[in-house]
């Protein structure tokens, strides 16, 4: 084991003494700190003093069994929401029926008596290092959840912005007016409004006001009679009346008919509806969320939308910004979309080399995210190895000239794009191994690597502060200059 990484803790449970001895001088001589017991109770009782990275459980013990305290394991780390330690079963009866049932249970490894040690060896190592990259996976997507909003995804001000947007709109109870570009997440945020409000319990139905032809729209809103028109044979509720105590999207509403539009207004005047073929009205309750991506203003000097209509929509307006507005989230929805369509394509798409991602940075994307999320799909599905590079990417990027694009960052930046992008690919490659089914253990990047690369980031991150640099590691700044193989510390001058 090297020296520079935190020394692992086994916890033996073997209930035959000679063999325990055995294990734990073994292990000890690999460089671990080894707990031994001779039964569960034990061994639960040593698990509430002492950080257990790896237990070595005997399948047969006095009182529980080996299966039992593996359950117990499992069942408080699930409460806790971590990985919690590794688990080998060992014992002398093994077969398969057991090793399948101990793997099933959540064990990590089945090791079977007489214990061969160099197997020993190798089998804690690894199911060490998998439960490091677990505890790695767990912290990349506890950082995606402090990201993500309702299935939005943005670390930028004007995301972050966006989000307090929503919760204040969402509380307000009133129409809401979304704008912006085609292929920003209109429609993400207004599920995100609905789920932010007192009727999340309630339907959210959507409908493109552009899909649906002029003449089929009152219908398919309002509902009908079964004798509305020709060719109506039963009654249809229609949108609004789904919707009712919820909320009904309005997408694309710049494309409704001026003489629906009046027909909306009323809606939100009073709330009631006539549908087609009726003689009465129905009184119900829908929150209207509107989204467009045209300029309504415009829209309303042009005639081709009612004022009224604009100002009672425009009481609550979110404008969702443009992906090329939000630099900050490039390289984050990068990552989650090559992690998302690799497992989805069953591939193990672990990064994305520095010319191709310089391209994406480059690239004014005038369809915003979807466009992205197209064009890593469309990489991803090409890509031949287990990293994306510029021959992945469609013709438009490959041959795009820089006179043709708009740059994100200057040529200074470039030479800090692998270290900006370097926890993503770590952590890529993390993910893309922990849910494959058999990773290879020989193929997987050695700890003391990624450890240094996490240090190289998080360095950077801080502008090579070690102060801040060793908080945010949860280390001391003198394990930091040991890790940096820098004799400097704070009592010789070093004051960063």
């Amino acid at each position: 084991m090297d020296d520079n990484i935190t020394q692992d803790t086994v916890l033996i449970v073997e209930d035959d003494e000679s063999l325990r001895e055995l294990l734990t001088e073994e292990l000890t001589d690999a460089g671990y700190q080894v707990l031994a017991v001779g039964d569960a109770r034990k061994a639960a009782l040593m698990l509430e003093k002492h950080d257990v990275q790896l237990i070595i459980s005997d399948l047969r013990l006095p009182g529980d069994t080996g299966l039992d305290l593996l359950g117990h394991i499992r069942s408080t780390s699930s409460q806790q929401n971590s990985p919690g330690p590794g688990f080998i079963m060992v014992t002398a009866f093994g077969t398969v029926e057991q090793a399948v049932d101990a793997l099933k249970q959540g064990a990590d490894d089945f090791l079977t008596k007489p214990i061969k040690l160099d197997h020993l060896r190798i089998s804690a190592d690894r199911v060490i290092q998998r439960r490091r990259l677990q505890e790695e996976l767990a912290r990349y997507k506890a950082l995606i959840d402090d990201q993500e909003f309702h299935g939005i995804l943005g670390r930028s001000r004007a995301m972050q912005q966006l989000f307090n947007n929503i919760r204040m709109v969402a509380r307000a109870g009133g129409p809401v007016l979304i704008s912006g570009e085609s292929g920003t997440g209109k429609e993400l945020v207004a599920r995100a409004i609905h789920a932010e409000s007192d009727r999340n319990n309630a339907p959210f139905i959507a409908i493109n006001c552009a899909g649906i032809p002029p003449a089929l729209l009152e219908s398919e809103l309002f509902g009908h009679t079964a004798t509305a028109f020709t060719g109506a044979q039963k009654a249809r509720q229609g949108l609004f009346a789904e919707a009712d105590g919820g909320s009904l999207l309005l997408d694309e509403i710049g494309e409704m008919p001026v003489e629906m539009q009046a027909k909306l207004l009323r809606i939100l005047q009073d709330g009631r509806i006539r549908p087609v073929g009726a003689d009465q009205e129905k009184q119900l309750d829908v929150r209207i969320l509107a989204a467009t991506n045209r300029k309504l203003e415009q829209e309303v000097s042009d005639g081709r939308f009612r004022e009224d209509l604009y100002f009672r929509l425009q009481t609550f307006a979110i404008e969702v910004p443009a992906l090329r507005d939000r630099d900050d989230d490039l390289d984050l929805l990068i990552a989650h979309f090559i992690r998302r369509v690799s497992l989805q394509q069953n591939k193990n798409i672990t990064a994305i080399d520095e010319p191709a991602l310089l391209r994406l940075r480059q690239y004014d994307f005038p369809g915003n995210v979807r466009e992205l999320a197209s064009t890593i799909e469309r990489a991803v599905t090409f890509c031949q190895g287990s990293e994306i590079g510029l021959q992945d990417m469609p013709e438009r990027l490959r041959h795009a000239s820089s006179t043709l694009s708009t740059p994100k960052i200057s040529d200074t930046d470039t030479a800090e794009i692998g270290d900006r992008t370097s926890q993503e690919s770590v952590f890529l490659e993390l993910i893309n191994r922990l849910e494959g089914s058999q990773p290879d253990p020989e193929k997987w990047t050695s700890l003391p690597s990624l450890e240094q690369a996490y240090i190289d980031y998080t360095l950077q991150r801080f502008k090579g502060n070690k102060r801040q640099t060793a908080n945010a590691l949860g280390i001391g700044r003198r394990t930091l200059y040991r890790k940096l193989g820098d004799d400097t510390d704070a009592e010789t001058g070093d004051h960063s």
